[in-house]
Order: structure tokens, then C-alpha cells, then sequence
């Protein structure tokens, strides 16, 4: 199987993923996790999900990028990496959300609202998919192409706060896999089309 039918399959199982979850998984999860009575649960839950804002990754990916980028083009390079796989993701859960304009779990809880209605910018109606899990996840496989022995941890971490997502009742489970999904993709392809050399470079040091 080539490259290019290997990325179609995987978007297909994704899709395939997504769309089970919405049938029959993402309203009783989330109405289980909702019912939940754990207040300790739900503050360090409330902690780990701020580490998928993206402003943790663009501000400090940026920085390094124009600190460094005269006297260690490697470490430069990794920041911008980082800034990008954050802010292309963002951007592109975000247009995706605009589109759909999918009820967050909040309208099933207040309303028994569930589905989709095109074209809405509102915080209810912007659900699919989970931007916290496109960043989480985006930053999370461009550590792991930087620094493959930690790939465990970061990939750790980022679950952690796309399940805090849920957790929280933020998003449903077909949100939180898209997002993760399209995060890990922009990662990728940014590495191999744009960072994959220049990431890898030997470190160059100007007077």
C-alpha cells in the first residue's frame, strides 16, 4: 500500500470512528460522565484541560523562533515547528466548528439538544471537533517527530487533556477523536513537507 492509500484509509477510519461514536456512544458517555459526583475529579481535570489552550505552544514557539533564529537555526526551527502545528490546527478546528455549528454536550444537558446546525459561531454550537485535542495532540506528535524516546509522555499528556474535554462536559467522544486526529495530521505533514531537515540540522552558531 502506498503513501497516499495509506492516508486515505486512515482518514477513512477515522471518519468511520466518528461517525459510530456520534450514533451510538457520544450521548450516554456523556451523560454518564455529566452524572458523575466527583468535585476533586473535576478540579484536576479543570487544571490539565488549561494546558490545551494553545497560547502555552504559540507564544513560547514563536519567542524561541526569532531569539534563536542568528545563533542555533536547529532549536529556531523547532520552535516555529511548534508555533505552526499549533496555529494551522487551531485554525482548522475552527473552521470545521463554524461549519457544522454542532451542540456541545451542555445543550443535551440543559435542552436534549443533539445534532448539527450549519454555519453557527456561537460557544454552544461549536463542538466538533475538539480544539483543545487538535492542540494537545498536534504539539504532542511534533514533540514525539523532535524527541522520539518521550513520544510516550507527550502522547500521554495530550490524552489526558483531550479526555478532560469530556470529562468536563465540553465535548462529546467523536469531538475529542477528530480533534486528536487532525491534530496529529497537521503535525505530519507540516514535519515532512516544511521542518523535517531543518529540525534535524546540525547546530550553526554566527558571531
Amino acid at each position: 500500500m502506498n503513501t497516499r492509500a495509506r492516508h486515505l484509509a486512515a482518514t477513512a477510519a477515522i471518519i468511520l470512528c466518528c461517525a459510530l461514536s456520534a450514533a451510538f456512544l457520544d450521548r450516554p458517555l456523556a451523560l454518564y460522565l455529566h452524572a458523575l459526583d466527583a468535585p476533586t475529579w473535576h478540579a484536576a481535570f479543570g487544571w490539565i484541560t488549561r494546558w490545551g489552550q494553545s497560547e502555552w505552544y504559540l507564544v513560547p514557539g514563536i519567542v524561541l523562533y526569532f531569539a534563536l533564529r542568528k545563533t542555533n537555526r536547529q532549536l529556531s526551527s523547532k520552535g516555529l515547528f511548534i508555533f505552526s502545528v499549533t496555529a494551522v490546527s487551531g485554525l482548522a478546528a475552527d473552521l470545521v466548528k463554524w461549519i457544522l455549528g454542532r451542540a456541545r454536550p451542555t445543550k443535551l444537558f440543559n435542552e436534549g439538544v443533539y445534532g448539527l446546525d450549519w454555519f453557527r459561531i456561537e460557544h454552544a454550537w461549536v463542538s466538533f471537533p475538539s480544539g483543545h485535542s487538535a492542540t494537545a495532540f498536534s504539539v504532542a506528535a511534533a514533540l514525539a517527530l523532535l524527541y522520539p524516546r518521550a513520544a510516550p509522555v507527550f502522547y500521554a499528556a495530550a490524552a489526558l487533556i483531550a479526555f478532560s474535554r469530556m470529562f468536563l462536559g465540553q465535548h462529546f467522544l467523536s469531538d475529542v477523536v477528530a480533534g486528536s486526529a487532525l491534530g496529529v495530521a497537521t503535525s505530519l505533514i507540516l514535519y515532512n513537507r516544511y521542518f523535517k531537515e531543518s529540525t534535524h540540522a546540525p547546530r550553526q552558531v554566527q558571531p
